[in-house]
């Protein structure tokens, strides 16, 4: 791989970057007209566990595809810059920070697919998070992936190919891509490369991410991002009776919501602001002024869905910090168990090894599974302070 290669972003995924590969060039060569096309196909399912990458992989894909030298990916061209940058005009990307894909907005995509790629190569659709498609969204865009314009691709991103994350019709015509968790040694050498971390700080983020890269690119990066997680793994100390749980709930429930709200609030003010200036604030006359009375919908529909973000914000919040718990707990398991394979959280060794002689394998298993249990019912809507609160009942008692 060359520095410039699309396909190195993808950390640790050697067996799907090499059928990506095969398939970016089946399809230039079905573009140029030459034979030996047959290893594409117009639908793809791309999965994987959090800090895979799955988004990334669609985009690099995507810019394999649009690559002008021979579907390479080289990340020089127009075509493939372009679609990294987010401006190619025949790559469209549905994205959400919302609970779910509105139906007219996949509706709107499915129509404009259907056109002919302007740049005489392929006309791209980016699906982000396939599996917030509502249930009308899916039907909408199995009809468009049955009955494929001939230069169309589908890349849909879901966690899994459960019925639950995609329609099982929507699965049998679609390629799948699986991607897995990179291994640590891998995403800290990513982070030296191609950020400059130290080996030291790459190492630990790392392994402290459990293989996310963009998590671990953020704990190395960011003093406020470790100071949380700091924060998150002091929870089991932090458990002392029953009223410190409840205690606790409360203030981890109330932290992710106000990291959430600081990560989306400036993109809220920009997003009504340009919003009130299409709708004529700031304008004189009756007409200006009447405009911005019936504008009351629009925006009450903006805030509606900002609302909508930031909820979605603090689940994926809530989310980073179980996911540093069950970090913490593994090592628990592991160390009392004597496994041979390296812990999560290096830097909490004498706290886990402390909690591995105080508690038995069977506790300590328990309150992995409570750590579960609670992101299972977040994800199917239980209020997170009621999750919480039931998690560390368990967490506490063993």
């Amino acid at each position: 791989m060359t520095p410039h290669d699309v396909f190195s972003e993808l950390v640790g995924q050697d067996e799907p970057v090499d059928a990506l590969r095969r398939a970016a060039a089946a399809a230039a060569r079905t573009v140029a007209g030459e034979p030996g096309g047959g290893g594409m196909t117009h639908a793809w399912i791309f999965t994987g566990p959090p800090g895979s990458r799955r988004t990334v992989a669609a985009r690099v894909f995507a810019a394999a595809l649009q690559c002008q030298r021979g579907g390479a990916g080289c990340g020089e061209c127009h075509g493939c810059h372009t679609t990294l940058a987010g401006t190619h005009a025949d790559v469209q990307v549905v994205t959400t920070e919302g609970l779910t894909i509105k139906t007219e907005e996949t509706r709107a995509v499915v129509l404009r697919s259907a056109s002919a790629p302007t740049g005489g190569r392929w006309q791209v659709v980016i699906i982000e998070a396939a599996d917030r498609l509502h249930e009308r969204a899916s039907n909408a865009l199995l009809k468009a992936i049955e009955e494929p314009s001939p230069r169309t691709v589908f890349l849909l991103c879901t966690p899994s190919v459960h019925p639950d994350d995609i329609l099982v019709t929507i699965r049998s015509r679609c390629r799948l891509v699986s991607l897995r968790q990179p291994p640590s040694a891998a995403v800290a050498d990513f982070l030296v490369q191609r950020f400059g971390v130290a080996p030291e700080r790459a190492g630990w983020a790392a392994a402290a991410s459990q293989g996310d890269v963009e998590r671990a690119r953020q704990l190395a990066a960011d003093p406020e991002a470790r100071d949380r997680r700091e924060e998150v793994l002091s929870v089991p100390r932090r458990l002392t009776s029953i009223g410190a749980c409840f205690d606790v709930a409360a203030k981890l429930e109330a932290s992710t919501k106000t990291e959430a709200a600081d990560a989306v609030a400036e993109l809220d003010v920009t997003e009504r602001a340009a919003l009130e200036r299409a709708l004529g604030a700031g304008g004189t006359g009756r007409g200006a002024t009447g405009a911005m009375r019936g504008a009351a919908g629009q925006l009450k529909e903006l805030e509606r869905n900002q609302k909508l973000r930031a909820t979605r914000a603090q689940r994926d919040a809530l989310d980073r910090a179980l996911q540093d718990l069950i970090g913490f707990y593994r090592d628990v398991l592991v160390t009392s168990m004597r496994a041979p394979v390296p812990v999560v959280h290096g830097d909490l060794t004498a706290v886990s090894t402390a909690a591995a002689e105080k508690w038995s394998p069977e506790s300590t298993l328990r309150r992995l599974e409570a750590v579960l249990a609670c992101r299972e019912a977040i994800d199917k809507n239980v209020k997170p302070q009621v999750a919480l609160e039931a998690m560390m009942v368990t967490l506490w008692k063993g």
